[in-house]
């Protein structure tokens, strides 16, 4: 087991659990299906659970939480409102979420695979938020 590679995991699927929220914050006001608004709401509430969990197990690493990539919130934010600027439908907002998901699911795998020798508890932390991605990205299927 390397310290290092347990760190690195749990600050990537930290900076990824933001940037989830972050991205259904983007995009709840503006979806108008009470169930797609619920689903979101419960996802966001999953993320944020499971974000608070890796935050106690980086206090445990005595290291420092990790933001999303300025740039890249800047990129998704941008065109969640270019898109729904062009297009408010609820189909637009999951056509979206969508692609939010398959980005964090394959950055999450990646991550998974780049720090092979971080610990068990790490590897199911990075495991539970892709399967919540996974979920979600299931769920929505029928706002497509």
């Amino acid at each position: 087991m390397s310290e290092q590679d347990t760190i690195n995991l749990l600050q990537e699927c930290d900076s990824g659990s933001k940037m989830a929220v972050s991205a259904i914050d983007e995009i709840m006001d503006k979806v108008h299906c009470p169930d797609f608004k619920a689903l979101l709401k419960e996802t966001k509430e999953h993320h944020a659970k499971l974000g608070n969990e890796i935050h106690e197990e980086l206090l445990k690493h005595h290291s420092q939480e990790k933001d999303p990539n300025p740039m890249a919130k800047s990129m998704a934010w941008l065109k969640t409102n270019m898109q729904m600027g062009i297009d408010e439908s609820d189909e637009t907002a999951a056509d979206l979420m969508t692609d939010g998901c398959n980005m964090g699911i394959k950055s999450l795998y990646k991550y998974l695979n780049q720090y092979d020798d971080a610990d068990h508890t790490a590897k199911d932390l990075c495991q539970r938020l892709i399967s919540i991605e996974q979920e979600l990205r299931k769920s929505i299927r029928c706002y497509l």
